[in-house]
């Protein structure tokens, strides 16, 4: 797998882990990149929440040198709130527009995937970002009713952008809607900065596939409680083949993550028990185990719960 620069910024590889809601906490970052992700970013986060420093919206800032490149994905509905923001993304490599979360909660903002209507607003957001000096993306959908993805992404380049991430669906397709991949292609025709493709990929296999047209590949869903499949498509990528995954590895990330959780004081026992939730699948017993682990009271019994599973 050949290596990857946006701007300035060299990656390790071309796979990025997508930033997700209540996921990609900075543990669930660096367990990803342990498992071979390239490169990560936060969480989504309004800006209008940063602009307020309120300590979960702190914790959700915090990076480190595992982190690195490291990468910060932010939404607002003014441009005058991306000029607010610059002072406070310095630690960052990589600053992320969101023009592609689906929430009915974030759209009503005019946010996210509603700046879809609008692409010379996110030109402008760009141009504010690039004139403070940031290395600068955008992660988008095919459209917001209307596919403009075309007119969007040629906009975006032209505001100086230096990379763009493709979620091949319309805001309002839900998941069992199938990824349309034929528009990374239709992208990478009509614009020279690197594209990385997301939608649909859990395998090795779709992992070249998508590679064969993009820059990169963003796996979101298929990471949520299996940071292993970074190794597995790294095996595909050497061997040719899929390689199952291993349950007693995984539940050591899981451990990793615990141990992270607590040393960092970032995440919330809520949090655990939703990502652990997806780490305890595809076993004999699995619901029982979850259920079980979703009656743990204290961070001390959700440690001694995972630690069992493998003891």
């Amino acid at each position: 797998m050949k290596p990857l620069s946006i701007g300035d910024i060299k990656l390790k590889n071309r796979l990025f882990l997508a930033p997700m809601v209540d996921v990609t906490d900075l543990p669930y970052r660096i367990i990803c990149r342990r498992a071979g992700a390239g490169m990560a970013y936060t969480e989504m986060l309004n800006i209008g929440a940063i602009l307020h420093e309120n300590k979960k919206t702190q914790n959700m800032l915090k990076t480190c040198e595992e982190d690195k490149p490291s990468g910060v994905q932010i939404t607002a509905p003014k441009v005058s709130d991306f000029k607010k923001v610059i002072p406070h993304l310095r630690k960052f490599d990589i600053v992320d527009i969101n023009c592609g979360c689906p929430s009915s909660r974030i759209m009503d903002n005019a946010s996210g995937s509603y700046l879809l209507k609008t692409p010379l607003k996110i030109a402008k957001y760009i141009r504010v970002l690039k004139d403070a000096g940031y290395t600068t993306t955008a992660k988008i959908r095919l459209g917001f009713k209307k596919n403009n993805v075309l007119r969007v992404s040629k906009e975006i380049e032209k505001a100086g952008a230096d990379a763009l991430t493709l979620h091949s669906r319309m805001a309002y397709d839900s998941y069992e809607v199938p990824a349309d991949w034929k528009w990374f292609a239709a992208i990478k025709k009509n614009i020279g900065i690197p594209v990385i493709g997301n939608g649909d990929v859990d395998s090795g296999k779709k992992a070249s596939e998508v590679l064969d047209i993009c820059d990169g590949v963003m796996i979101a869903r298929a990471a949520i409680g299996d940071p292993q499949i970074f190794e597995r498509i790294h095996y595909y990528f050497k061997t040719g083949k899929e390689q199952e995954r291993d349950f007693e590895k995984n539940i050591k990330y899981f451990i990793d993550y615990l141990e992270l959780a607590q040393k960092r004081d970032v995440v919330e026992l809520s949090r655990i028990k939703f990502i652990g939730s997806h780490f305890l699948r595809g076993f004999a017993g699995a619901a029982q185990q979850r259920n079980k682990f979703m009656q743990v009271k204290t961070f001390e019994e959700a440690r001694a719960f995972v630690r069992s599973l493998i003891a």
